[in-house]
């Protein structure tokens, strides 16, 4: 059995097409110039081998569960930013990477790539801007009232009036991305590249499906957990 070493980059991300993203992100041709052992890649590329072991024994390896009804809401809003806000900062550029190279590559045989890569582009922007409203106006918002319930305090209305005006706007936009989510999982045939696709392609269904994997655990979290009880928590804090 050949080790990480040995294994030729070719091989791995024929294993788990996931490690397609971590070769990606150092410049490691994982396509065409995939027939080089991992160890030569990290040679040529002067990447420490056991940085770039370390990164893909991690792939496909988060099956932790958690009890996230558990969690305090001010927790809960940290974890969200810390995890899925962070995987859309880290993953939307990869995304948008792959779209374009595959659109140029095959899209004048496969069309449906040209607006699979408009719709990516256009969730990209738009969750990039839902994130920050998040950030700069509901979620401090929401740890405010449960310092404020902790101190046994009460807060002013907020200028936006009430907690349910930008949940509201939150949800609908969660629903806007969820849509085009689906259009892209129609175009592709969920997520299938045709059998003659090269790696990058593959890669790029890969990242897809992952994206939208997380942005439903993401949009779980805060449409069936977090607003919920932010809506119940301003009503023991408001003045």
């Amino acid at each position: 059995m050949k080790t990480l070493k040995q294994k030729t980059v070719a091989d791995l991300v024929t294993e788990n097409i996931k490690t397609a993203h971590i070769f990606k992100k150092h410049g490691i041709d994982f396509c065409c110039g995939g027939g080089i052992t991992i160890e030569r890649a990290c040679e040529k590329k002067g990447i420490d081998f056991k940085t770039l072991e370390e990164e893909l024994l991690q792939v496909g390896n988060n099956t932790q569960s958690y009890n996230y009804k558990s969690w305090a809401p001010d927790f809960l809003t940290d974890h969200i930013i810390n995890v899925h806000h962070t995987y859309v900062e880290e993953n939307s550029p990869l995304l948008l990477q792959y779209a374009d190279r595959v659109m140029k590559v095959h899209g004048h045989h496969y069309t449906e790539l040209v607006e699979i890569n408009d719709l990516v582009r256009r969730v990209v922007g738009e969750l990039a801007s839902h994130m920050k409203k998040e950030e700069l106006i509901l979620f401090p918002f929401i740890k405010k009232m449960v310092h404020a319930q902790k101190e046994g305090t009460t807060l002013p209305r907020p200028p936006f009036g009430t907690v349910d005006n930008p949940i509201t706007m939150m949800e609908e936009e969660h629903d806007a991305a969820g849509e085009l989510f689906r259009e892209i999982a129609d175009l592709s045939n969920n997520y299938t590249p045709p059998p003659s696709a090269c790696n990058t392609y593959k890669a790029f269904y890969a990242k897809l499906e992952e994206f939208e994997n997380d942005l439903h655990l993401h949009v779980h979290l805060e449409n069936n957990i977090l607003f919920p009880r932010a809506k119940q928590l301003e009503k023991t804090v408001l003045q």
